[in-house]
């Protein structure tokens, strides 16, 4: 069985005696039934993890105690942020959350002309806060000890208008290029994926015009979850560590 790991929002050192957030209390005390000297792996989002065992469980705390830090990494070569249009129901959370295990970077979700889910003001801050929790649940599953932000929710043409350093792609099914016609990026990658329903014509013309390249995953059509992590998984495999 795998060593369950947990994330701490605050600073861990070696040695410290600390207490588990309180969602990863309650993971580790009522789904996991973990117990006094289990085993654990801490990490706060700063590099490494700390190896741990459980020192105490309470009514409504559970404290760890840390050992030396380990630096161990596991972070892709390829900083690819993804751009994802806002999709509907828990599509969005299933793309962060594999996403997150593939390696991304970084994710900015948009709003775009057909997304069918509308947020703003307290509504979208608190969906982001909702998939930067998806994400560090991905983190602690899938071993890595970094958290790829969720930045807030950016209105598509907004978004068009800031500084991209690096590579700049959008999936199109009618795109001439795929990815293996590209050469392997030095610089960072910046994945742009539509909604449902796709990008209209009027924002796939102003992203060419912010110079995102259109490039195609084979001849059929994918849902927006499918292709986001189709073309995450091939460019790990064409340029990343798979």
């Amino acid at each position: 069985m795998a060593i369950p790991r947990f994330y701490s929002p605050d600073q861990l050192s070696s040695g410290a005696r600390i207490a588990l957030a309180e969602q990863a209390a309650r993971h580790a005390a009522r789904v996991l039934r973990l117990r006094e000297g289990d085993a654990v792996i801490l990490f706060d989002g700063s590099g490494g993890e700390y190896p741990a065992h459980i020192a105490e469980i309470g009514k409504h705390h559970v404290t760890a105690q840390l050992g030396a830090h380990r630096p161990r990494e596991c972070e892709a070569p390829l900083n690819v942020t993804l751009a994802q249009a806002i999709s509907a129901g828990d599509k969005m959370d299933f793309t962060l959350q594999k996403a997150t295990e593939l390696g991304i970077a970084q994710i900015q979700p948009l709003a775009s002309e057909r997304s069918v889910v509308r947020l703003s003001g307290e509504r979208a801050d608190k969906r982001v806060g909702h998939w930067q929790g998806v994400v560090v649940s991905a983190c602690e599953q899938s071993g890595r000890n970094r958290i790829p932000p969720v930045a807030p929710i950016q209105q598509f043409n907004n978004w068009l208008g800031s500084d991209f350093a690096g590579l700049r792609l959008m999936l199109a099914p009618d795109a001439e290029l795929s990815l293996r016609d590209l050469p392997k990026p030095e610089q960072p990658v910046t994945l742009l994926i539509g909604p449902e329903g796709g990008f209209s014509e009027i924002e796939t013309a102003s992203a060419r015009h912010a110079k995102f390249i259109p490039v195609r995953l084979g001849a059929r059509i994918l849902r927006t979850e499918t292709a986001a992590l189709a073309a995450l998984a091939a460019m790990q495999a064409l340029w990343g560590d798979f």
